[in-house]
């Protein structure tokens, strides 16, 4: 399927997978408010075609994401420019339901990080279920650099996956974490060369698994930290339970009766 190149993020079906390209290379993929609607509408797309079961989310050109395009900020000078300049709608309109978005998909989602990932950048890279970098790409909490603090769930992705020492120095000096050390550290699943590559043979793996059962255990373990063990045992049992009355449950079980490869459909 051929893409839009003119639009700010492109779809492109490729069998049972999904490849979205954040599409404004010249600003480094930084996201507009527009930005955010086309990625929605792409993320739309994907959902509602059963066939696909897996998505890729990277960036055209050099970067992956920059953040968010200061350019539509207001600054003009004027006695409102303090209510115009303000990043705090923008996080509650755009970026959090992007976040969240990203986090309430019904498939996998795997971020091929392409470039540098920058302030909110990063933080989309790390709402994905998977991440697979580029040995050139980096990540930059460059917030801390124009006066503002993570935002778009960076301030507890970072916690949750590098810990507090590390996160902290990270987010205070906005210093450039590479791609190595980011996978050494634990933030990111792997580096790649052709880190797109990489990605999509992920997706095509992640592709014919039981989705649902993939989707419930990104929901019990993103909620973990959140219950004590006890709580977790009990959200355990009951998706557990739920999974018990899907298609692909009997046929894994079936298939490993029989010693066949399962033929899982995602339902």
């Amino acid at each position: 399927m051929t893409q839009d190149t003119s639009l700010s993020v492109t779809f492109e079906k490729r069998g049972a997978v999904a490849l979205v390209t954040l599409n404004r290379p010249q600003a480094l993929n930084s996201f507009t408010r527009q930005m955010h609607h086309d990625l929605w509408a792409a993320l739309d797309q994907a959902e509602a075609d059963s066939e696909i079961r897996a998505l890729v989310l990277t960036g055209a050109g050099r970067g992956f994401c920059a953040g968010a395009d200061l350019s539509e900020f207001d600054f003009t000078p004027g006695p409102d420019m303090v209510k115009r300049a303000d990043p705090g709608p923008i996080i509650e309109q755009a970026f959090n339901p992007t976040t969240r978005r990203l986090q309430a998909m019904r498939m996998p989602v795997i971020a091929a990080v392409n470039g540098v990932a920058a302030g909110a950048g990063a933080s989309v890279a790390m709402a994905c279920d998977i991440t697979i970098a580029s040995p050139q790409a980096s990540f930059i909490q460059a917030f801390s650099k124009i006066g503002l603090i993570p935002d778009a769930g960076s301030s507890w992705l970072m916690v949750e996956r590098l810990g507090m020492p590390r996160a902290l120095a990270l987010a205070m000096t906005g210093d450039k974490l590479g791609a190595a050390q980011a996978k050494e550290w634990g933030m990111i699943w792997d580096v790649a060369d052709d880190c797109v590559a990489a990605a999509l043979a992920m997706a095509d793996k992640l592709a014919v698994m039981p989705t649902k059962a993939l989707v419930a255990t990104r929901k019990l373990m993103m909620g973990a930290h959140t219950r004590s063990l006890s709580e977790q045992l009990d959200q355990e049992r009951d998706a557990q339970s739920a999974m018990g009355q899907t298609h692909d449950y009997f046929e894994g079980v079936k298939a490993f009766l029989e010693k066949r490869p399962a033929t899982f459909k995602g339902e």
